[in-house]
């Protein structure tokens, strides 16, 4: 196997968090997202969505798309369990997963797609063109403000994101307040002590580097 990645890429990042964990090791192939590379024919032919990353199978097979990426690593390196243990634990895996992604990781992206000159007319990453909107930028950032907020009183609750153990959830969590903080601008709010602590806990774990 073989990852087509970017160290620009957050969602890159996440993959590479991921096997850091699993202590799975796979070349690395860099995409130089500022040349453009994702754009190559050589590159679409891997991934037609021109995107970053995508695992490459022994077999060929090409998988994109964060989620299948690590459902596909999970089923064949099981261990150890970072997508729940149990069909419950799985469900709630899941939901905080997809909360963390719909509501920090994707609002900061939108906020940063929609306001950075460089990426004008590329306001949704993909093989199509769409024009920024300015006006998306705020309401981006105050979805990544309730976000901070919403995960803060979930924490307040329990150690990590979906309970009691550290999951995926958590991986997608930390890199969205790392690519809130770095790139939106949008630090945690200091308020927000139950956030901190879990991030403080998350981000000294060795994976965080990877």
């Amino acid at each position: 196997m073989k990852l087509y990645q970017s160290n620009a890429s957050p969602n890159s990042r996440r993959v590479r968090i991921f096997l850091a964990e699993k202590s799975i090791s796979m070349p690395l192939v860099p995409v130089d997202l500022g040349a453009k590379e994702q754009f190559s024919d050589a590159y679409a032919a891997i991934n037609p969505r021109r995107v970053v990353p995508t695992l490459v199978l022994d077999d060929g097979t090409a998988i994109g798309e964060v989620p299948a990426i690590l459902r596909y690593l999970e089923e064949v390196h099981p261990e150890p369990r970072l997508l729940g243990v149990t069909p419950r634990t799985k469900a709630e895996v899941a939901m905080w997963e997809r909360r963390a992604e719909m509501e920090g990781f994707a609002s900061a992206m939108e906020a940063v797609r929609n306001a950075v000159p460089g990426l004008r007319n590329r306001a949704i990453a993909g093989p199509h063109d769409y024009e920024q909107i300015p006006a998306l930028v705020e309401r981006s950032r105050l979805r990544v403000r309730n976000f901070y907020a919403d995960f803060d009183a979930r924490l307040g609750e329990v150690p990590f994101v979906a309970g009691d153990q550290f999951s995926v959830a958590d991986i997608t969590a930390i890199v969205t307040v790392d690519f809130a903080t770095k790139a939106a601008g949008l630090p945690m709010p200091e308020q927000h002590v139950a956030l901190k602590r879990w991030y403080d806990s998350v981000s000294t774990r060795p994976s965080m580097a990877a």
